[in-house]
């Protein structure tokens, strides 16, 4: 039954919520206060973000807001409110008076991913269903998905309008909703007033942003965007500087985002064009291609019916060249990092890394002189593996490195972002990795790489191709003594990546950890001793190793299951591993170490089933749940637990399928398969 009519008393919650350190956001489960307004007969008032100016802010947006402003919730604006369209297409929301098209642009790139939207819009609330005025969104902040509760009372004018974000249905209220959530993430409306598309669209996918400079685009550019819009890519752009809408029908400082583009064939040859959408939901192009444009007589009517919309919807075509001509920046949110590197159907690995200037202490800024502070940075060690499958790569190693700055105020706006930047450096020989290099170091090294410029941009990303091999990462800003909080994210095939100087560094067997000083004398030690792994050596090094994130629930490896990696590892059939292959399985024995520990928050030494379908995804392995929960049935126990031998198992034999499948198929859905390699497929499960 619903319970939303007027009758129902108000209660105020929150004053004794406490606040989150990082976010500085109200500690509030989502869950709990639903239950308790339900079982009370009131609806959610958030006392963390008041429906009051206070909410709003305190800058120019309030000479903007009409007079006899009130907040209201959905029911009380509309007979039949909903919270989500069953059946969206594209975007239905309509700027308002907060200057956030950046956000709105980044909402419709969203809409065109269902399943990505639904990670930040629950679409399961509803103005019926355990309505009791209380609504949950979930953001992507610097390595955590964290929810942001609200409640659903939204300013309005005195005929009853949405003053902010709204609907073309004026019965949707999903938008409206989402940018409070946002806002109070933010600090407040007035704090949504300037952005970046790049920071909305990190926000709500934790991807990784490239953005373009369209004027210094690559030759390659079209090649790029086509890929990236037949991937798992979000597309927004921004004209250039400026506050009025121009003759051809473009608005100047304004976001739009990129819904498609399209090869035609015209009766004077090819033509390229890009299709836009702007978040006013009007205001379109004039020029070439517009819905007015005579140009469309130069296309097959059978071509022009598919793509000619002329509805004042805020969408238009352009050419590309148009396009390049009046756009300043092109943002694509990366969700596989291998777009832009052309690496089609490859599985890369991800590792995060968080890290902080201090003034006096960490914050040593730029890289100027020899007698400067650089070296105080942050360091960060990176080792470079080349893939384990048996195949031959003449190419170096693609590595995506994205550097992510923290606000330094509760408010988004107040403090703008420090410019920052990265460098890397090739490590020749060892060092003691327990200690950040000295400036000796840095004074017989030059890096490989190193900021153009410092940006003053929440994140700052860059794709580099490097040898295998051992790196060094040395974040930092344009300044010294500018103090903030960051994270380092490095994507690459296969990696291990940790901060000098923290207790983050991999772990060695017991019985050669007294006797080594860094990796590699470990595994020269290990394979002077076994020049090629079987079984039974393989079963002893495991055992032996000291597993120091799984506690007290130390595993045994059984001679079975060592066999079972052997038959997975064992590229030439030989019934051993050699030194490469043992170094690919170290690395992945330590991520699967640690996604293990993350999910096991018992300390049971077992996974249950939602436990291990999160402990794959935190290894990078979506799998469907139906899957996933076979595979607890086929590698757990008799009481559906894993354990992390059969976890190990289970990653392991997950890899090598994938694996198989990508070097077997020719377009990424499907593969044909003679008998022997069925067999061989089959016989690996």
């Amino acid at each position: 039954m619903s319970l939303w009519p007027p009758f129902l008393c108000k209660w105020k919650l929150g004053q004794k919520e406490t606040m989150g350190s990082s976010s500085q956001l109200p500690k509030q489960d989502y869950e709990t206060l639903q239950k308790k307004c339900l079982r009370v007969g009131c609806l959610f008032e958030d006392t963390s973000f008041p429906a009051t100016l206070s909410s709003i802010g305190r800058g120019p947006l309030l000479q903007k807001l009409p007079t006899g402003l009130q907040w209201k919730r959905p029911w009380e604006l509309h007979s039949s409110p909903q919270f989500y369209p069953a059946k969206a297409k594209r975007l239905d929301l309509c700027q308002g008076l907060v200057g956030d098209c950046w956000l709105l642009a980044a909402l419709q790139a969203l809409t065109l991913h269902q399943d990505i939207l639904s990670r930040v819009v629950p679409l399961n609330q509803s103005f019926t269903e355990k309505y009791a005025g209380i609504f949950q969104f979930w953001f992507w902040r610097f390595g955590k998905w964290i929810p942001v509760v609200i409640d659903d009372r939204l300013p309005v004018n005195e005929a009853g309008q949405l003053v902010f974000v709204s609907s073309t249905y004026k019965n949707l209220f999903w938008g409206a909703l989402l940018e409070k959530a946002y806002a109070k993430l933010s600090g407040s409306y007035e704090d949504l007033q300037r952005g970046q598309v790049s920071d909305a669209l990190l926000d709500f996918t934790g991807g990784v942003t490239v953005t373009i400079k369209l004027a210094e685009a690559p030759g390659n550019l079209w090649e790029i965007l086509t890929r990236a819009t037949f991937s798992r890519t979000l597309i927004g752009c921004q004209t250039y500087l400026g506050e009025r809408v121009l003759e051809n029908g473009l608005v100047d400082g304004h976001a739009y985002t990129l819904i498609g583009i399209r090869k035609v064939t015209c009766k004077h040859g090819p033509e390229y064009l890009v299709k836009l959408r702007n978040p006013w939901g009007k205001v379109e192009w004039k020029g070439d291609w517009s819905d007015s444009s005579s140009t469309w007589e130069l296309l097959s009517p059978k071509e022009k019916i598919v793509l000619l919309k002329k509805d004042d919807d805020g969408e238009f075509w352009m050419t590309f060249q148009d396009f390049k001509v009046h756009f300043k920046l092109l943002v694509i949110c990366r969700l596989t990092p291998g777009l832009l590197s052309q690496q089609v159907g490859q599985k890369w690995s991800y590792t995060s890394q968080e890290g902080r200037w201090g003034k006096g202490t960490t914050a040593g800024g730029p890289r100027k002189s020899p007698h400067d502070t650089f070296w105080k940075n942050p360091q960060f060690l990176l080792s470079v593996w080349k893939p384990q499958e048996g195949r031959m790569f003449l190419m170096p190693c693609s590595v995506l490195v994205s550097l992510l700055q923290k606000p330094r105020h509760r408010h988004r706006n107040r403090k703008p972002h420090l410019a920052i930047g990265f460098y890397l450096f090739r490590m020749s020989k060892l060092y003691d990795d327990q200690r950040r290099l000295p400036r000796e170091f840095f004074l017989e090294n030059e890096p490989l790489s190193l900021p153009e410029a410092f940006l003053t941009e929440k994140e700052v990303s860059r794709e580099l191709w490097l040898e295998p091999g051992t790196y060094l990462i040395v974040p930092c800003t344009s300044e010294t003594h500018q103090e903030a909080e960051f994270v380092l994210r490095v994507f690459s095939r296969k990696h291990i990546f940790y901060e000098i100087g923290s207790n983050s560094c991999v772990v060695f067997p017991k019985e050669i950890v007294d006797q080594t000083e860094g990796q590699d004398e470990f595994f020269t030690k290990l394979f002077e001793k076994y020049p090629e792994i079987n079984a039974v050596q393989l079963q002893k090094i495991l055992n032996h190793m000291t597993w120091s994130n799984l506690g007290n629930a130390q595993p045994i490896f059984s001679r079975d299951a060592c066999q079972g990696i052997l038959a997975l590892l064992d590229l030439n059939e030989s019934g051993t591993v050699c030194i490469q292959e043992f170094r690919d399985l170290w690395k992945q024995l330590m991520l699967y170490q640690d996604v293990f520990h993350k999910q096991d928050s018992n300390r049971s030494g077992c996974l249950n089933w939602a436990q291990l379908r999160a402990a794959m995804r935190g290894a990078g392995i979506v799998l469907s749940d139906n899957i996933c929960q076979l595979m607890l049935v086929r590698y757990g126990g008799p009481n559906f637990q894993m354990d992390f031998v059969s976890f190990v198992l289970l990653m392991l034999r997950v890899e090598k399928m994938e694996d198989v499948f990508q070097n077997l198929t020719q377009d990424g859905k499907g593969i044909y398969l003679q008998k022997a390699e069925w067999l061989m497929m089959t016989l690996y499960s």
